[in-house]
């Protein structure tokens, strides 16, 4: 028994040192100054004004080294989040959607100077002085760290209740608060259509959905009823257009923002029928 709880307690301690950046995963390259660890708390002393963009993704805490090799500095950093899919929403925030993603982990994106990747409840960051194209160098980092990190490779399954017609590519991301703007839809998805943008949020029950939407409608108004899933409306909203909303289950969807001509009833029906 007290083998076993040691062997335990090695392979864990072998996944939290896996799970930390370490210069040496690339031949040639050396940590130099100390580890850093950040938790919320105290987040804000390193990345100034940017740390509440981590904290909103139920940040957990931060590792990173700094490595060198030559004239060659990276910063690399690794980013515990509250959940994969949490994660996986803070990678969607700080990609370029201008650039082609990679598939690394959940997703990564490798620039000249600067790469990311989501692996489970992991956001991986490495920022490269002095400027010129490192590409190479990252690509051997992420390809090393990946393997390092254990866990989970799959996308959320709402990115895959999005209807796949004229959506613009890459544009889907989680919205940890706030969904379009509003408090009522705390947390879900968005994303964007040549005519518009379409929304998917979560709730913790089908009662607190049935509540969520009637605090939708008194913040945009109640409109005219359509008979999509569990009850929606359509308005014309002063601050998102025209929009059509639903209700299934615990989640909140629709389309906001729509273009004059464009059938947001019918789109909405296509969209409640790919929800589970």
């Amino acid at each position: 028994m007290r083998r076993r709880i040691f062997l335990g307690v090695l392979a864990a301690a072998a996944t939290l040192a896996a799970q930390k950046p370490d210069c040496s995963i690339v031949p040639g390259w050396q940590q130099t100054g100390p580890a850093r660890m950040y938790t919320a708390d105290n987040l804000f002393d390193y990345m100034n004004g940017n740390a509440e963009g981590y904290v909103i993704y139920s940040f957990l805490k931060m590792d990173g080294v700094t490595c060198k090799s030559g004239e060659n500095t990276f910063v690399f950093d690794v980013s515990e989040m509250g959940s994969p899919e949490l994660a996986y929403g803070i990678y969607t925030a700080n990609r370029d959607i201008r650039r082609p993603a990679e598939k690394i982990g959940m997703g990564g994106q490798i620039q000249p100077r600067r790469a990311i990747f989501a692996k489970d409840k992991y956001f991986v960051e490495i920022a490269a002085n002095p400027d010129k194209d490192h590409t190479a160098s990252l690509h051997q980092f992420v390809e090393a760290m990946e393997k390092r990190i254990q866990g989970s490779t799959e996308l959320p399954a709402a990115l895959g209740w999005f209807p796949a017609e004229k959506l613009v590519k890459d544009s889907a991301r989680l919205v940890p608060q706030s969904v379009l703007g509003m408090r009522a839809l705390r947390r879900g998805y968005v994303a964007e259509y040549e005519f518009g943008k379409a929304f998917i949020a979560t709730e913790s029950s089908p009662d607190a959905a049935a509540a969520s939407i009637d605090k939708v409608k008194g913040r945009i108004g109640e409109g005219e009823p359509v008979a999509i899933a569990d009850g929606g409306f359509q308005v014309n909203s002063r601050y998102l257009g025209r929009v059509c909303i639903f209700r299934k289950g615990n989640y909140l969807a629709g389309y906001a923002n729509l273009a004059e001509g464009v059938d947001g009833a019918v789109l909405a029906k296509t969209l409640a029928e790919r929800i589970p």
